[in-house]
């Protein structure tokens, strides 16, 4: 069997030596937007840490910078096992710059990094983090049902455990949301709301047609991003309704 109909009935490939250039362009593509986003959004959170009302909620902040730190290091060692050279990329990237908070929706910096658009818009306050905080990780929680199975069977793993610490931070999110609506914040969330809202949207895939058809034979992609949006805006409509938040 060739490894093109091999990875098209369910195979799955596990070191570098037998990965087709194809599959390698297309999986160090998945690998460094993960990478970007994790560093690029670990770098802005951390610019709030202070900005915390209290002791515990700066903790957890912290919590969360530490661990898309560590994430984005797992698979960046993934990455090095292709070639990247892993101490370079960290370092000479701008990690923390950002676009103006009114550019439109959509806008990247592509030639800085392959963070998803989404991490290209600076934090505006405690409020606003937790806000965006929320919202994206639930994002990723759909986006991680994909990613989990994933053909190239070291990130996929990688994936699996990132996964549940993932889900952690959006729990964490939502308490620190709840605290502030009860403290009579919900005009200000809700402000956040509608300005994070089509911007975690927007980092969903666009890949569809041909182009999705060619990374599902490869065992990159499963679901067309349009449909995880929709799962995904459904949740977090529900969610926000819970929490007594207007969407």
């Amino acid at each position: 069997m060739d490894i093109d109909t091999y990875l098209e009935n369910g195979g799955v490939l596990s070191n570098p030596s037998n990965v087709p250039p194809r599959y390698r362009a297309e999986l160090l593509k998945l690998m460094a937007t993960f990478v970007d986003s994790e560093l690029a959004g670990a770098a802005g959170f951390a610019e709030t840490i202070n900005a915390g009302p209290g002791i515990k909620e700066r903790i957890a902040a912290a919590k969360i910078v530490l661990e898309k730190t560590s994430h984005a290091e797992k698979v960046l060692s993934l990455m090095g096992e292709f070639g990247a050279d892993e101490q370079r990329y960290v370092e000479h990237h701008p990690w923390t710059a950002r676009l103006p908070r009114d550019a439109d929706v959509g806008t990247q910096r592509s030639e800085h990094d392959m963070r998803l658009a989404l991490f290209n818009y600076p934090l505006q306050g405690w409020a606003d983090a937790v806000t965006m905080n929320l919202l994206m990780g639930r994002a990723v929680g759909v986006q991680m049902q994909g990613f989990s199975g994933v053909s190239y069977q070291p990130l996929a793993e990688a994936f699996r455990e990132i996964a549940p610490v993932e889900q952690r931070h959006a729990e964490l999110a939502r308490e620190g949301l709840e605290r502030l609506v009860s403290q009579g914040q919900g005009a200000q969330v809700e402000a956040s709301v509608a300005y994070w809202m089509p911007r975690v949207a927007a980092s969903f895939s666009g890949a569809s047609g041909d182009k999705l058809v060619r990374l599902n034979k490869l065992g990159l992609r499963q679901t067309d991003g349009a449909d995880e949006r929709k799962i995904w805006q459904s949740q977090v409509l529900e969610e926000l309704e819970q929490i007594g938040v207007k969407a």
